[in-house]
């Protein structure tokens, strides 16, 4: 077979994109060929409905593809095997969604140069290289080892220099701190740049300066800052910079933030003097506030999205249950368990043996178990949660398991949520639908996430979702992302189509969701002490999905 070129065109006869693979044909020639294609096919009405479809003239064959609004053609010399000619067709119309996100000519356009370049790896010369769409993705790509080698030799660099910028840094700060603390003003090198090689000494301070003399009594325009965290010599600097305003100040008390990591003093300051004074207290206490606000130092470690959602209490009673399913593709459930280990924690030593009243009236199938140090015949006669006579008291402001279960599923209409993955082979590729349905509606479902696995070197071609999905090529699958799902949406439809493939490579399908109801509903009724005194207590649940999937 001798492939001349390859074409795309739009259903106007306009040529998109064009690559010659032969060297003996002018280009005046190749033009003249490429103007009577449109000419030949005319206004035939099954031209689009065809499949592949093919035309001749005396010298050439035009063997043709159409493909939504374009035409995907191949030129060739009509002693060419056309069966294999029909083969590289469908390897050039599965190239194109590869690069582009649909057929139309404004795409085409953006990507023709990406279009040529995968053409190329298909033909050289005029004959078939024996390629496949990811060996064509892995040759465009040109990816270099070398390349990701010096990549990662650069940016150590980059970071080693940042490392010794910062040390550099401190070294000044600390010289130029150890030269205030001797009574000594320090010199500075000139600002428009510091040597890598110069090292702080005590040849970089100058002199000792006079002392200061001291300050006037009457109103000053402006002071230090307070450094939260400072030296008690600071303090004491700005409480004295203070009286000498003639403001009156009055230590009231010490307060701890985080376990005795910072210790922050309060005064109360009664300003007697100039507005000028007022607005100078003003900034110190807002920068105060503020820093109290934020948690102090302790929040840069803490992330936001560890904070609890209720509000902790002297006693708090978790929740954890976690289900693990596994589902088949053609329906029926293969395994099911649903686990929960419920923690307590007290903050008091007065609430170490209290006793929790459960709800247990809609277990069925549940295996509950207690922890050894509680007295089983309260659980198994009042579903009180109690200590044992003699038994070691609950440890403070430390989470321990009082109660477990387990309950093993048998069907899949017990599932909180179901699914529906539905691939439909075709000539042009593969067409999946997906469908979830919730099938306990008392449960919420959070942050929704369904995982679909792709072919190799696929992009999916999106028609219909209920929610959002993202394509994540580097992963290769498509994730189907609801932030909530309840009774008002308990069914919804995901349908891409991707050009090539088989109903495996879909699977299995991942399913991740968090809630704040449980499968198992055992909740807390109430909360005494040993002498009945009813306590004040908070609850937290969580039940999220451990290892859920369609296999």
């Amino acid at each position: 077979m001798v492939l001349i070129a390859a074409c795309v065109f739009s259903k106007t006869g306009k040529a998109l994109v064009a690559r010659q693979f032969v060297n003996d044909m002018t280009r005046a020639r190749l033009e003249g060929l490429l103007d009577a294609f449109p000419k030949l096919i005319g206004n035939e009405k099954e031209a689009a409905t065809r499949q592949h479809t093919f035309v001749e003239t005396d010298s050439v064959r035009y063997v043709y593809h159409p493909l939504d609004s374009i035409y995907v053609v191949l030129v060739t010399t009509k002693n060419s095997n056309i069966l294999e000619d029909l083969e590289t067709l469908r390897l050039f119309s599965r190239v194109i969604p590869e690069y582009c996100r649909s057929n139309d000519e404004k795409e085409i356009l953006a990507h023709d140069f990406d279009l040529i370049f995968a053409f190329d790896e298909v033909v050289t010369l005029g004959y078939r290289e024996s390629v496949n769409l990811a060996q064509i993705r892995t040759f465009t790509e040109m990816d270099s080892h070398e390349e990701r080698v010096f990549m990662q030799i650069k940016e150590a660099q980059e970071k080693a220099a940042k490392q010794a910028m910062a040390e550099k840094a401190k070294e000044l700060k600390r010289a130029q701190k150890e030269a205030l603390s001797r009574g000594l003003k320090p010199s500075y090198q000139s600002s428009t740049g510091i040597s890598s090689s110069s090292v702080p000494s005590a040849a970089a301070v100058s002199e000792p300066v006079a002392p200061r003399p001291a300050a006037p009594k009457g109103p000053i325009g402006g002071g230090k800052a307070l450094k939260l965290g400072g030296k008690t010599t600071n303090e004491d600097d700005f409480l004295n910079t203070l009286r000498q305003q003639g403001q009156t100040i009055a230590p009231v008390e010490k307060a701890s933030l985080s376990g005795n990591i910072l210790w922050i003093t309060f005064f109360k300051i009664e300003i007697v003097r100039s507005k000028i004074n007022q607005t100078l207290w003003d900034s110190q206490f807002f920068e105060i506030k503020k820093f109290l606000n934020s948690g102090g130092a302790s929040s840069l470690a803490a992330p936001v999205s560890n904070a609890p959602r209720v509000k902790r209490e002297a006693v708090h009673i978790r929740t954890d249950e976690k289900i693990n399913a596994r589902v088949s593709r053609d329906g029926g459930l293969e395994s099911g368990e649903v686990q929960a280990t419920v923690s307590l924690s007290v903050a008091s030593p007065d609430l170490t043996t209290i006793s929790i009243q459960m709800s247990t009236s809609q277990v069925a199938g549940a295996q509950l178990q207690v922890h050894p140090n509680m007295d089983k015949k309260e659980w198994q006669t009042n579903s009180l949660l109690k200590v044992k006579a003699n038994g070691k008291p609950y440890p403070i402001n430390n989470d321990v398991g009082i109660l477990k279960w387990k309950m093993t599923l048998g069907e899949e209409e017990q599932l909180p949520i179901s699914l529906n993955c539905w691939p439909q082979e075709s000539s042009d590729g593969v067409q999946v639908n997906i469908e979830y349905t919730l099938q306990r509606e008392d449960i919420t479902l959070h942050n929704v996430r369904i995982v679909i696995p792709l072919p190799t070197a696929t992009t999916p071609v999106v028609g219909e979702c209920e929610g959002a999905y993202e394509y994540l090529k580097t992963k290769n699958v498509i994730v189907w992302s609801m932030p909530v799902i309840d009774s008002s949406n308990s069914t919804g439809t995901l349908e891409f189509s991707v050009p090539n493939g088989h109903s495996d490579h879909f699977f299995p399908v991942t399913v991740g969701f968090t809630s704040e109801n449980l499968f198992v509903p055992i909740t807390v009724k109430d909360v005494t002490k040993s002498d009945g005194a009813p306590v004040v207590y908070s609850v937290e649940t969580n039940f999220n999905s451990d290892n859920f999937e369609i296999v």
